[in-house]
C-alpha cells in the first residue's frame, strides 16, 4: 500500500442512533476493514460479566451450576469495562481477579415466606460498586425504583416456594466475547454493500402495465414500486434488495435482458448495530474503533503511529460528532 492510499480516511454518516441501536454507512474503505471492525464489535470490545460465583444456601429447584449459568448471562452495565484490568494482568491481587480495580463484588439474599411464589430477579443483586449494575436496574436509576413494580422487576434468576432460599456471593470481570459469549456487548451486528441501482427506462416502457406489476412483485422485498401518476416503475427502497438476482431472472424469462442493472458500491457499507445494554451502541463502535487501532499497531510495526493515528483518529471523530 503506497503513502498516497493513506490519504483517503473512512468516513462515517450516522443514520439512526439510540442508546441500544445505531444504523450508520462507512464509507471509502474496503471490506476488510468493515469486517474488522464487525469481529471486533462482536468479540474483542470489553465487557463486565458474572464470573466466579460462591453459592451459600441454595434451596430452590434450580442446582448451583445452573444458577451460576444464569448470573453469568446477565448483562451489567460496563461503561467503566475499557479503564479495568484484566484479572489476569492484575498486579493488585497477584491475577487472584478479586479486588477493586479488575473486579466488583455482587451479594443474593433472599428467602421466601409466603404462600405465594417468590421470583428471584436481577434487581435483587447488591452490587459493591453503583456503577456496575444490572441493566435492567440502571434503567430504572435505582434499585428503590426496581420494586415498585413486581411485574417488571428484571431478568428472572430463579422462583422460590416458601422456605426456600438462595444466598450468594458472586464476582464480576472484565473480559471480552472471544473468552465467553456473556461478554460479548453486541445482540447483532451485521454490515451489507450499498446497492446501486439503474433501470433501463426505454426497455421498461416496452412493457405492459401488467408485465411492470409482474416484474416488481417478482422481487421478495419491496425495492421497486409503479408510480400511481406516471405509471412508471421507480426504486422504493435500493437497500432492501437481498442480492438474490429474482428481478433479473424474470426480466431474462420476459426477453428483457438488462432491464435493470444492480450494482454493489464496494466501497461504501451500512452497518446495524445491536447492543445487549451493556454499553451504548454508539460507544461500542467508539470503542471498537480504539480496540482495532491497538490490534493493527501491535501487529504491523511497520506502519508510522502518527499516520495509523490520523487515519483512525478521524474515524472516531466522526463517530463521536454522531454520538454527541
Amino acid at each position: 500500500m503506497d503513502g498516497a492510499s493513506y490519504q483517503r480516511f473512512p468516513r462515517v454518516k450516522i443514520r439512526d442512533m439510540k442508546d441500544d441501536y445505531l444504523k450508520f454507512e462507512l464509507r471509502d474503505t474496503d471490506a476488510s476493514m468493515a469486517n474488522a471492525l464487525r469481529r471486533v464489535m462482536l468479540v474483542e470490545v470489553p465487557t463486565i460479566a458474572i464470573d466466579l460465583v460462591e453459592i451459600e444456601s441454595n434451596s430452590s429447584v434450580l442446582n448451583d451450576e445452573f444458577i451460576a449459568h444464569r448470573l453469568g448471562l446477565i448483562p451489567l452495565t460496563s461503561e467503566r469495562a475499557m479503564g479495568m484490568r484484566f484479572s489476569r494482568d492484575c498486579d493488585a491481587c497477584d491475577g487472584d481477579g478479586q479486588c477493586e480495580y479488575c473486579s466488583v463484588e455482587f451479594h443474593l439474599n433472599v428467602k421466601c415466606t409466603s404462600d405465594q411464589t417468590l421470583d428471584v430477579t436481577s434487581a435483587d443483586l447488591r452490587s459493591s460498586d453503583d456503577r456496575v449494575v444490572p441493566i435492567d436496574v440502571a434503567g430504572r436509576g435505582s434499585y428503590s425504583n426496581a420494586f415498585e413494580a413486581s411485574e417488571q422487576r428484571g431478568i428472572i434468576i430463579v422462583k422460590l416456594r416458601r422456605g426456600q432460599e438462595l444466598r450468594l456471593r458472586a464476582i464480576a470481570r472484565k473480559g471480552i466475547g472471544k473468552d465467553h459469549a456473556k461478554w460479548s456487548p453486541a445482540a447483532t451486528v451485521t454490515f451489507m454493500y450499498e446497492p446501486e441501482i439503474h433501470i433501463n427506462e426505454d426497455l421498461m416502457e416496452t412493457l405492459s402495465l401488467e408485465e411492470k406489476q409482474e416484474w416488481v412483485e417478482s422481487c421478495p422485498t419491496r425495492v421497486f414500486g409503479i408510480d400511481p401518476n406516471t405509471q412508471q416503475v421507480v426504486v422504493v427502497d435500493a437497500e432492501a434488495y437481498t442480492y438474490d438476482d429474482e428481478v433479473i431472472k424474470k426480466a431474462e424469462a420476459m426477453g428483457k435482458s438488462g432491464l435493470v442493472e444492480i450494482y454493489a458500491k464496494e466501497d461504501s457499507f451500512i452497518f446495524t448495530v445491536e447492543s445487549t445494554g451493556a454499553i451504548k451502541a454508539s460507544q461500542m463502535v467508539i470503542n471498537a474503533i480504539e480496540v482495532l487501532k491497538q490490534k493493527l499497531d501491535a501487529v504491523r510495526p511497520s506502519l508510522d503511529t502518527e499516520e495509523a493515528d490520523e487515519q483512525f483518529g478521524e474515524l472516531n471523530q466522526h463517530m463521536r460528532g454522531g454520538a454527541m
